[in-house]
């Protein structure tokens, strides 16, 4: 990456979003645990873990899905006993859907795992590596917050 600032800060824009593609793409499939969720469900958790008992038809939304398989995706996760759904106390023909107890130790190991296995890689860096990613995730990360939080919030 270049120290030098271009004169039109646009022209490094697709550059970035390629080095962010590139560590989304990676983290995904480094950090995940083989076989327990699917990026929606582990996703649709989260949400429900971070916002609280949500109507199924925002839970598509959010997730990008149709309602259908949103509906799907609940069923499964209801009967894995991740989450329950309830009838909308404002309109008993939409459901709420919240996660469980269950839901939420799940969610609490695959995080622990996550961080356990970047714990083993971090390992393999020298003392001036670590030293140096620290520094720039400490700057990079509310940076990339920001741009998530403002993206979201349209």
């Amino acid at each position: 990456m270049s120290t030098v600032p271009n004169a039109d800060p646009g022209e490094d824009s697709p550059a970035v979003a390629a080095v962010l593609d590139d560590l989304a793409v990676l983290a995904v499939r480094r950090l995940s645990a083989q076989g327990d969720l699917s990026l929606t469900a582990a996703a649709t958790l989260s949400y429900l873990d971070r916002n609280g008992p949500e109507r199924l038809s925002v839970l598509a939304s959010r997730q990008a899905v149709t309602q259908p398989s949103m509906t799907q995706l609940v069923r499964r996760l209801e009967r894995e006993g991740l989450v329950d759904r309830s009838a909308d106390d404002l309109d008993g023909r939409a459901v709420r859907v919240a996660v469980t107890d269950a839901g939420r130790a799940l969610l609490a190991e695959r995080r622990r795992l996550r961080r356990e296995r970047l714990t083993e890689l971090l390992g393999t860096l020298s003392p001036d590596e670590l030293r140096d990613l620290t520094r720039i995730a400490g700057e990079f990360l509310p940076l990339l917050r920001r741009l998530l939080q403002s993206e979201a919030g349209e």
